[in-house]
């Protein structure tokens, strides 16, 4: 049976989503097309363990480091980047490859088309919460979407807050804008996978992958981020290993120390996406395969 045009591939970090993706793109031609939501950033190609130069030779790679660190990219930013790939690609096979499961939710499940709400339109609803308090709010909330309000849970202010402030600026609820959603994708149009390794091999890789990150130039790569001033609030400033290697060339930590934090911070981040590929991904099929 031939293999859809589309083919998903997930999975936590370090668990060879990369090499696989790799063997399958020079068997049927494929361009890879990027997932992960830090291998964006063009700033962050050792500590985001992006494909190598080598690697990029030996099949097409699209969305690998085409956004600034200055930049914030937003899974819808990121939805309208993929499709346009996807839609230049023609007839051409694709292999959509990464660990962010909200990309991949977008895909197959819909992301919900809500106009940017400017700050003053945020900032307003959260001094309601903040002044008068949650009561309030929802009660302001309910007149004019009481179904966002029945479903966000006690003391979520930031959800609260949001939904308040979509009403406020578009005039419509939330609720009719998520009602609205559909996938981007038909399920005929693609296969899907996660790998999902033995948790032990999982965490031993992760921990290879920090040493060969030091070994390759993660310090150099974070002392050129620092360089920059950057927001600490961005995206690209809070991947694995900016912080602790930031204080490793401030003095403030030694090399051994940072790199054990780094270990235990990618353990904890792939532990996390294989929570959340199980929890929301239980009908795709695994894969067992562990390295990268």
């Amino acid at each position: 049976m031939p293999h859809p045009r589309i083919t998903l591939l997930a999975g936590p970090t370090a668990s060879g989503k990369s090499r696989l993706a790799l063997e399958w793109a020079e068997r049927r031609g494929a361009v890879i097309l990027n997932a992960d939501s830090q291998q964006l950033y063009g700033d962050l190609r050792i500590l985001t363990a992006r494909p190598t130069l080598a690697d990029e030779a030996r099949a097409e790679h699209r969305l690998y480091g085409v956004a600034d660190a200055a930049e914030a990219w937003s899974v819808g930013r990121w939805t309208r980047a993929v499709m346009a790939e996807l839609e230049q690609l023609g007839g051409r096979p694709a292999l959509i490859v990464g660990g962010t499961g909200l990309y991949f939710s977008a895909l197959t499940r819909g992301l919900a088309d809500i106009p940017d709400v400017p700050a003053s339109e945020r900032d307003a609803a959260a001094s309601v919460f903040d002044a008068d308090g949650e009561p309030a709010l929802r009660r302001r909330l309910r007149d004019g979407d009481p179904v966002s309000e029945a479903a966000i849970k006690p003391g979520d202010r930031q959800r609260l807050v949001r939904a308040l402030a979509v009403l406020t600026h578009t005039g419509r609820p939330l609720s009719r804008w998520v009602a609205e959603t559909r996938p981007l994708l038909s399920q005929g149009d693609y296969d899907a996978w996660v790998l999902e390794p033995a948790r032990e091999a999982l965490y031993a890789a992760c921990d290879a992958r920090v040493e060969a990150m030091v070994e390759a130039g993660a310090l150099v790569e974070v002392e050129g981020l620092l360089r920059r001033r950057l927001d600490p609030e961005l995206p690209a400033m809070k991947a694995v290993g900016v912080r602790e290697f930031a204080e490793v060339i401030r003095g403030t930590t030694e090399l051994t120390a940072a790199v054990g934090r780094v270990q235990q911070a990618t353990r904890n981040y792939a532990k996390r996406q294989l929570t959340w590929f199980r929890n929301q991904t239980p009908d795709w099929p695994r894969r067992p395969i562990t390295g990268n």
